[in-house]
């Protein structure tokens, strides 16, 4: 982590030397690392603990532990897809796409208070930050893949 830190600094210049754009560039890399990092370990932790992600997929989708594995596959895929630089625009529109075609299953889980296989369930509230935090995830992609249009201020 701290070599791509290092990485980063060099790509975008240091102290003085960064304007605005510089550090909104430097932003945006580390914001899709970071939640490369985090899609790819969630992709993992579907073929860990299967059974812990099992309960929340809606029946109607049919057997869930191939929509873990299935929806795994595509965590890990988007994951080191944000974490390459010349992937992760791609990724961004990739990651939004998926974020939005897993909510079902968040949603699933809110209407029908489903826990989790370990007995978790999240309150009301837990749900209403679930939705905000997937929202914003959402958002985070798209600017990560520019496919958030820029404000002029002219």
């Amino acid at each position: 982590m701290e070599i791509m830190i290092s990485t980063l600094l060099i790509r975008y210049g240091r102290g003085s030397e960064m304007n605005p754009h510089s550090i909104a560039n430097l932003v945006k890399s580390l914001s899709a690392i970071v939640g490369g990092s985090f899609f790819f370990y969630v992709g993992v932790l579907h073929f860990t603990d299967t059974s812990w992600f099992e309960p929340i997929v809606p029946p109607i989708f049919g057997s869930a532990t191939f929509w873990v594995l299935v929806s795994g596959v595509a965590e890990i895929a988007v994951g080191i897809g944000l974490i390459l630089p010349n992937t992760r625009k791609k990724a961004g529109y990739a990651s939004a796409i998926l974020l939005v075609m897993l909510y079902p299953a968040n949603l699933y889980m809110w209407i029908y208070d489903v826990e989790l296989g370990d007995g978790a369930s999240l309150s009301p509230t837990g749900h209403i930050v679930r939705l905000c935090l997937q929202i914003g995830g959402i958002l985070l992609s798209l600017w990560i893949a520019e496919g958030i249009p820029k404000i002029n201020s002219d």
